[in-house]
């Protein structure tokens, strides 16, 4: 049986915990600067405080340090990692090549280096060049079919990542310049304004309108949970849930379902089991519809209608009153509901329900016969929050000679002597309280699943073996902690790019980066981040995603096509046929 790691996003301590609670191998964070989403940072004490806590199931902690940095930036970003290493951080997931450059160097400590999905990995070539210099894990882009997954993991030696739940970009990662060309709030440098979940209409060079006022560019959600087994058995060794800014609920939600459903096809890295009797439901938390977007070849991948959360289907509304409607849908105060009227989505919250009448706190464009979506059960949102959601380690305790032995399930190993006592009047009684009491691991990280005893014991007070108990479980975690095995980064070093010269998507923002390229036989231009223009022409995005397909138009001839915005600007749309991808222009 192959061995996995459940990787969970976290925006802060607090989700951090509640993902390793629910299931988590692993954890990635962001510190506090050079994270590809400004708005989850952490502070070093927060991220020490999650490494203390996770390395106790053995769960690994991965910071994002996934931008491009200019040459100030980068000296400051050499020293955060060399601060991540000093607490305990075990790997650093990188974009900027002139970080990977200071490694070359021997400026970073020997830190697990992780190569971004922001890297553009979407070929075997550039999967194979980054296991040749070195590093420990290329994270996969999101496009790639099973077959092409299971190519690169056969085809190389380091580990590879994939996603596997979450929202989806519409561009290859880190090849979107759409909201930098428009704003100038770079996707590369954690700033992305989101212009991909706007409205957009596509129009020929005629001036005719063949999808208007749509979200064009808005992907649903990654939903791969069906294609676990195969990836499993492709090779994946990382399974990725995206949502660095997802509340805590999402987080346990979706951590608690992919636990359960890797536990049914491998092995995993971490240690603990997981005990709740909350059931998760992929449905009832955000998500823009499910595709498994490539993986199976080309689907509806697509949400043109919304960029919200439309919800579940839960019934229609049969009658409409002055404050109220009718309808057979089960309900709950505080529900929130939407619905649709001429392709916009509307909503509104149950304000009192009274049998078949409900009344929400608005009453705009309800109508009889409207179908109606719950967008937020306040049922299952009170059920996850109050989850009782515990992680213990499985340990053992044998009784022998005086001594008492501690053994947990990755083999650690410590004893203590029981004190001296009295001869019991009843031996067999006295065994039953000792397995009863040392049992109980209460508020610890173990549940102890089996007491063995041999030979005679000594009389003791229940309180007595209950602190025996304490002092044994206490000793056995700082043996765990002791034992944790930080893996590290081999050397790393130039070979040959995949490229003799690469343009402004080499993404090259610092001088360390260019020596990078240049030490591997490959001239580069700087980053688009560097131009205060943007020439005409150039590419702002590439996508698999293909508005011909969506617009049932491959293959015919209906002239150039244009992506224009709400106010006008037509951005012109270039088709490479030959690898079904479609690229956004500079106007």
């Amino acid at each position: 049986m192959r061995t996995v790691e459940l990787l969970a996003p976290a925006k802060n301590l607090e989700t951090a915990i509640a993902a390793i609670n629910s299931g988590a191998d692993a954890i990635y964070i962001g510190a506090s600067d050079f994270g590809a989403r400004v708005n989850a940072s952490n502070s070093l004490e927060s991220i020490e405080k999650l490494v203390n806590y996770a390395h106790k199931f053995y769960v690994r902690v991965h910071v994002t340090i996934n931008t491009i940095l200019n040459n100030f930036e980068l000296k400051n970003a050499v020293n955060l990692v060399k601060n991540l290493y000093n607490i305990g951080v075990d790997a650093i997931i990188v974009q900027d090549m002139g970080l990977i450059n200071e490694a070359v160097k021997g400026n970073l400590p020997p830190i697990q280096i992780h190569a971004s999905t922001q890297c553009d990995n979407r070929t075997l070539e550039k999967a194979k060049f980054f296991d040749a210099i070195g590093v420990s894990r290329v994270i996969l882009a999101r496009e790639l079919a099973i077959d092409k997954i299971k190519e690169i993991c056969d085809k190389t030696n380091c580990e590879i990542e994939t996603f596997v739940h979450g929202a989806l970009c519409v561009s290859y990662s880190g090849q979107c310049y759409m909201s930098y060309a428009n704003g100038g709030r770079s996707a590369n440098r954690g700033e992305c304004a989101q212009p991909c979940r706007k409205q957009y209409s596509l129009v020929n060079e005629y001036g005719k309108v063949l999808l208007n006022n749509k979200y064009l560019l808005s992907m649903k959600d990654f939903n791969a949970s069906e294609s676990v087994e195969k990836l499993i058995n492709c090779g994946v060794k990382s399974f990725k849930i995206e949502g660095r800014l997802k509340d805590v609920n999402y987080v346990k939600n979706v951590v608690l379902y992919y636990n359960s459903l890797l536990n049914k096809y491998a092995s995993r890295t971490s240690s603990g089991v997981v005990f709740t009797e909350f059931e998760p439901n992929l449905s009832k938390t955000f998500n823009r519809g499910y595709t498994d977007y490539f993986l199976n070849g080309r689907k509806d991948c697509y949400n043109f209608v919304s960029p919200k959360f439309t919800g579940e289907f839960v019934g229609v509304v049969n009658k409409v009153g002055k404050d109220y409607f009718e309808t057979d849908a089960v309900l709950a105060f505080q529900d929130g509901l939407s619905f649709m009227i001429k392709g916009d989505i509307y909503g509104c919250l149950v304000n009192k329900i009274k049998g078949n009448r409900v009344y929400p706190n608005k009453m705009d464009n309800i109508c009889t016969g409207l179908k109606l979506y719950r967008n937020y059960d306040v049922s299952f949102d009170k059920a996850i929050k109050n989850a009782k959601i515990s992680r213990k380690i499985r340990t053992e305790l044998t009784i022998n000679e005086n001594n008492i032995y501690a053994c947990d399930e990755d083999s650690n190993k410590v004893s203590i002597q029981i004190p001296a006592g009295d001869t019991a009047k009843n031996p067999e009684k006295l065994k039953e309280t000792y397995v009863k009491q040392l049992s109980k691991s209460g508020d610890s990280d173990f549940y102890v699943s089996n007491v063995k005893v041999f030979g005679n014991l000594p009389f003791l007070p229940v309180a007595n073996i209950n602190e025996i108990r304490r002092e044994l479980l206490s000793l056995l975690m700082s043996e765990r902690l002791k034992n944790y095995k930080k893996l590290p980064q081999k050397p790393i070093g130039y070979t040959k790019f995949i490229a003799d010269k690469i343009d402004y998507r080499g993404n090259v923002f610092n001088d360390s980066a260019k020596e990078f390229y240049q030490n591997c036989g490959c001239e580069c231009e700087p980053a688009l981040e560097s131009r205060a223009n943007i020439p005409s022409g150039v590419e702002l995005m590439r996508t698999k995603h293909c508005l011909k397909f969506a617009a049932g138009v491959c293959g015919k001839n209906v002239g150039k096509l244009y992506l224009q915005d709400e106010k006008g600007k037509k951005y012109p749309l270039l088709f490479d046929c030959k690898n079904c991808e479609m690229a956004i222009l500079n106007p």
